[in-house]
Parts: C-alpha cells; structure tokens; sequence
C-alpha cells in the first residue's frame, strides 16, 4: 500500500472537506470556484455531496481547492 502521510485528502470524507469549506470560505466563495448550481441555488451540503459524488470534474475542483487551502495553512 503507498504511503498516504503527504497526501492532504487522506482520511478526509467529502462531506468533511465541503464543511470544513463551507465553514471557512462560505458557499458564495465556493460558487465563485466552481460554478455548479447546488453552489449557487439555496445551497445544502446534502444537495452538493449528491451532486459531487456523480460529477468527478466538479469533485476534482473541490477537491483541488482543500488542498490549495491546506498547502497554506499546514501548522
């Protein structure tokens, strides 16, 4: 098995990403990313883990957005 300690989404679930997210930039900064309607339109995290977890492109996106955030923000 490879070695997961440098991986910055290791052990993370999406749903804990898109909260962790949600709590510290908003859904606004997150529609601003990345333009998807369940960001946009009376936005819920149980409407956006549907739709992330059925749309790789837009799971990548903020997938790719932790891990610029927690590239910064490592203690």
């Amino acid at each position: 098995m490879e070695d997961q300690k440098n991986n910055p989404l290791h052990g993370i679930t999406l749903e804990l990403l898109l909260k962790h997210l949600v709590d510290t930039f908003g859904w606004e900064y997150l529609a601003d990313q990345v333009n998807i309607n369940c960001f946009k339109i009376n936005p819920s995290i149980k409407s956006s883990l549907t739709f992330l977890r059925k749309t790789p492109w837009a799971r990548a996106k903020v997938e790719q957005l932790y891990v610029n955030w927690a590239k910064h923000n490592r203690n």
